[in-house]
């Protein structure tokens, strides 16, 4: 959100304090980790297996190398070849729920050694999201000349650091939403669609933009989302067979009875539901308030969706809300939020004397920040970064449009 000037509606909101602020950051959270990771062997300095779920994926890359689909499915069986391939994660748990395709993904890095194959994929995870914002940037006049500043801010961003953590996949999500975006912005719809529909691998990613291409009618995007997800799964039933694909959905329908397995720290998740589930004491009052506010958020959605504001304005909102009714969010997610946080301060730098841009540049500014304390919720019970969120939502769809160029690209 980097700005030259301090606008008299957000004073403390100017390039000198967010690159003192970024840089403190940035210092703190990679010097940190550095030091976590400092010791010999797999284990870090609090004993956690290094790269967290990365160990998941190696497991799910090593079955696809032994062609062992049946196996993709069965926790007990994974569990034990993860003790013969890193016997120092021996013992080790993760709920599979990743399509076939996924083991595929990971096959080439199986046949490393872990700690090896966790390098090349931070390599990976970082070079994917250093293009991504490269690309966004490049669309971005204003911030041209701020190249440091938004390189700082990217290296700062909370959710890029958790992403490297946990060694997660977050990564190719945020390249299918950059992809999909620089593609509506040349007015290619069904090559948009393509790039969603490979979040495949994350379904849940992509309920907002389904809903909302659905209710405008955007046939061509769909048909592309529908094709590339299609895909997808058949590479994972050619390479594994049919069997193999209803254990894989047979476990997706499952996923109501294991979300406690899926979700063992509440306070790590940034989504209406889980919102409301540590906001509501009743066990089952969450599941409807959940429901009626991600139908409010995708009707806001499709309301701005609908308007004549800039493509990135929009894109930006169909982001916010991507994140807000995914009904499984982990705080690595949050990475797919990074062009929104571009484009919007782009679009500040060239509307200073917007009624409101006071309001977009703080819930900007707290929707980058506060991941950092989302572990708060453990006590207050409000995950603040969903409010902020939401609000940041609510603001881009109430823009009044008359006073902004309309570019509709989509």
């Amino acid at each position: 959100m980097p700005q030259d000037r301090a606008p008299d509606n957000a004073p403390w909101l100017n390039a000198r304090r967010l690159r003192a602020q970024g840089l403190a950051l940035a210092v703190c959270l990679w010097g940190i980790y550095a030091w976590v990771l400092a010791t010999p062997g797999l284990r870090d300095r609090d004993h956690l297996l290094k790269g967290t779920d990365f160990i998941h994926f190696y497991t799910l890359g090593s079955l696809a190398l032994e062609h062992r689909g049946e196996a993709l499915y069965d926790m007990r069986a994974q569990t034990e070849l993860l003790g013969r391939r890193v016997p120092e994660a021996a013992a080790t748990r993760y709920l599979p729920l990743y399509g076939p395709q996924v083991s595929l993904l990971f096959a080439p890095l199986a046949k490393l050694p872990y700690a090896y194959a966790l390098a090349a994929w931070w390599f990976i995870s970082a070079d994917i999201y250093a293009l991504c914002l490269f690309l966004i940037w490049s669309t971005c006049p204003t911030l041209r000349h701020r190249a440091g500043l938004v390189f700082l801010l990217a290296l700062a961003y909370p959710a890029f650091w958790h992403l490297i953590a946990w060694g997660q996949t977050s990564a190719p999500a945020l390249a299918c939403f950059t992809a999909a975006y620089l593609l509506l912005l040349r007015g290619r719809g069904f090559a948009a669609g393509l790039a969603l529909g490979c979040l495949a691998f994350k379904p849940q990613l992509a309920i907002a933009a389904a809903v909302i291409f659905l209710l405008t009618g955007a046939g061509r995007i769909l048909l592309g989302a529908l094709l590339a997800a299609a895909a997808q799964l058949f590479v994972g039933w050619l390479y594994y067979g049919t069997a193999t694909m209803r254990d894989y959905v047979a476990h997706l329908l499952q996923i109501p009875q294991v979300t406690a397995l899926l979700e063992p720290r509440l306070y790590q998740t940034h989504c209406l539901r889980t919102f409301w589930q540590m906001l509501i004491p009743w066990p089952v009052a969450p599941v409807p308030v959940y429901i009626v506010t991600a139908i409010i958020v995708l009707a806001v959605t499709f309301r701005c969706w609908r308007s004549s504001l800039p493509l990135a304005l929009r894109y930006s909102a169909l982001l916010l809300a991507s994140v807000l009714v995914s009904p499984h969010l982990t705080v690595y997610d949050l990475v797919i939020l990074a062009p929104a946080l571009l484009l919007l301060a782009d679009w500040l730098l060239s509307n200073p004397s917007a009624p409101e841009h006071g309001h977009i540049a703080t819930l900007s500014y707290l929707t980058y920040v506060l991941p950092l304390i989302g572990f708060t919720a453990r006590w207050t019970h409000v995950q603040l970064s969903v409010i902020a969120m939401a609000g940041l939502l609510w603001i881009l769809a109430r823009l009044p449009v008359g006073r902004l160029p309309e570019r509709r690209a989509a």
